[in-house]
């Protein structure tokens, strides 16, 4: 094993340890708020993820989710918590990010992932050549998704 995979590795496994936005979502006054639950009916992994946007700026204020899962599910959401909270993303840039992802996680391991755009969720990328591992790391990212779809019905 590499240096560079060895310190990914480290890296998933303390944020399946000590996950970054676990919790419920608090959100601001006069937030938008959406919250989306996926299952992973293969291995039975399951995310609640919930975020806060302000409704003026596009800006995703608060994301915090509740699950359970493998190491692989627990971390990405954490990476992606992470990410979102600070990046202080928009809806927009959310999308983007999630478009990147699931391009970096569907590439079997070719190519090289937009680190500036992915941060700390390039270390997932080495879990591209396990079919069976794809859906673990794609769930928060799916969920946040559908957040994002939800509110921007509610922005209209």
């Amino acid at each position: 094993m590499s240096a560079l995979d060895s310190m990914y590795q480290e890296l998933i496994l303390d944020h399946s340890k000590r996950p970054v936005g676990k919790g419920s979502l608090e959100a601001p006054a006069g937030a938008l708020t959406a919250s989306h639950h996926e299952f992973n009916p293969s291995c039975g992994d399951e995310i609640d993820l919930s975020i806060a946007v302000d409704a003026a700026t596009g800006r995703i204020e608060r994301l915090a989710w509740e699950g359970q899962g493998c190491s692989i599910s627990m971390a990405s959401a954490s990476i992606l918590a992470q990410l979102v909270r600070d990046e202080q993303l928009t809806v927009d840039e959310a999308r983007t990010r999630i478009g990147a992802f699931r391009e970096m996680i569907h590439a079997r391991g070719e190519g090289e992932p937009d680190e500036d755009l992915l941060g700390d969720a390039v270390a997932l990328q080495g879990v591209s050549k396990f079919v069976m591992r794809v859906k673990c790391a794609m769930l928060g990212w799916v969920a946040l998704e559908a957040d994002l779809a939800q509110v921007e019905a509610q922005r209209g």
